[in-house]
């Protein structure tokens, strides 16, 4: 059977950046407060004339580039995304008109902080059904654009950015960087303990809760993505777990055991940018030399409507 791999990424984000001493004069925190509780120090944000599109076109087309692929070749467009305002056109729509693509099939995947997981995983059955042989997968989220600015709970959380990952069938030997089984599900009791509702929509959470379900509930999971894979923990390179809160991030990579591993945390620098966060992480391990072609890395998004998708892939 035809398999996919992952052979470039990309990643983008808007120029301004805030830092925790500028929130500092908006809100009732401190930067001591901020790290201290989530381990965030700066987060981009993207203004009213950067749309969400904009960002995944912007990341897909590094992706491209690092790729050797023109636009044309794309057969497959899944943007995972959960601040797309318009029902229609699609954010992948949008994406393929921006890069001037002939005739991909276009799709939105909204599973929140672990849409870019889920997308991934369904390039990958696409291409082996036979039904996609070259796709783009996308995370983009503009999560400033949902936040309130005055709720120190949440303001100080969120950020705004796009990675994005080429996949291609691949019928070569086994050791040519893959995309393993994905172990996917949820939670739908707890659902609402992440919710992006209203008019406008606001994001809200129960940090609590989701601090206790992700540290307690995810590593076992995580551990059965790495069986699925025909992996140990030790095995693994490079751990890039959805980059919510570091308080999270360490705590989970932890119970892992994921020993050997190299550990993204991109939320300090990025804070959480929802279904961009996973690729934005691997882009940037990769761009600095941090895990070698052909490692295997663990990718585990976990989040919104307190679900989750993780794969073992290797690297490009």
């Amino acid at each position: 059977m035809t398999g996919s791999r992952v052979v470039a990424l990309g990643h983008y984000q808007p120029a301004k950046v805030l830092t925790n001493h500028d929130l500092a004069a908006m809100v009732d925190t401190s930067d001591e407060w901020i790290t201290s509780r989530v381990g965030i120090k700066t987060r981009h944000l993207g203004g009213p004339e950067e749309p969400v599109d904009e960002l995944a076109a912007h990341a897909a087309a590094k992706a491209l580039a690092a790729a050797g692929l023109q636009p044309s070749a794309i057969d497959l467009v899944l943007v995972a995304t959960s601040t797309a305002i318009d029902r229609s056109p699609s954010m992948s729509a949008r994406v393929a008109a921006r890069l001037g693509m002939t005739s991909p099939a276009v799709m939105d995947i909204n599973v929140v902080c672990s849409g870019f997981t889920h997308a991934l995983a369904t390039a990958d059955h696409a291409v082996r059904a036979g039904a996609a042989t070259r796709a783009l997968v996308i995370g983009a989220d503009k999560m400033g654009d949902i936040v309130d600015w005055t709720d120190r709970s949440s303001c100080v959380l969120m950020g705004d950015g796009a990675g994005a990952a080429v996949v291609v069938a691949d019928s070569g030997p086994a050791a040519r960087p893959g995309i393993g089984p994905v172990l996917w599900g949820s939670v739908p009791g707890m659902g609402d303990a992440v919710r992006i509702e209203g008019t406008p929509p606001r994001f809200a959470q129960e940090g609590q809760s989701v601090y206790r379900w992700a540290t307690t509930q995810l590593p076992p999971i995580a551990r059965k993505v790495c069986e699925k894979a025909g992996l140990t923990p030790e095995d693994l390179a490079a751990v890039v777990l959805h980059q919510a809160n570091l308080r999270i991030i360490e705590p989970v990579a932890r119970k892992i055991g994921a020993v050997n591993a190299v550990i993204a945390r991109d939320v300090v620098d990025s804070g959480n940018t929802s279904a961009a966060s996973i690729p934005m992480a691997l882009s940037k391990l990769v761009e600095r030399g941090e895990v070698a072609t052909g490692a295997p890395a663990l990718l585990f998004g976990f989040g919104g409507n307190l679900s989750y998708a993780g794969q073992v892939i290797r690297c490009p």
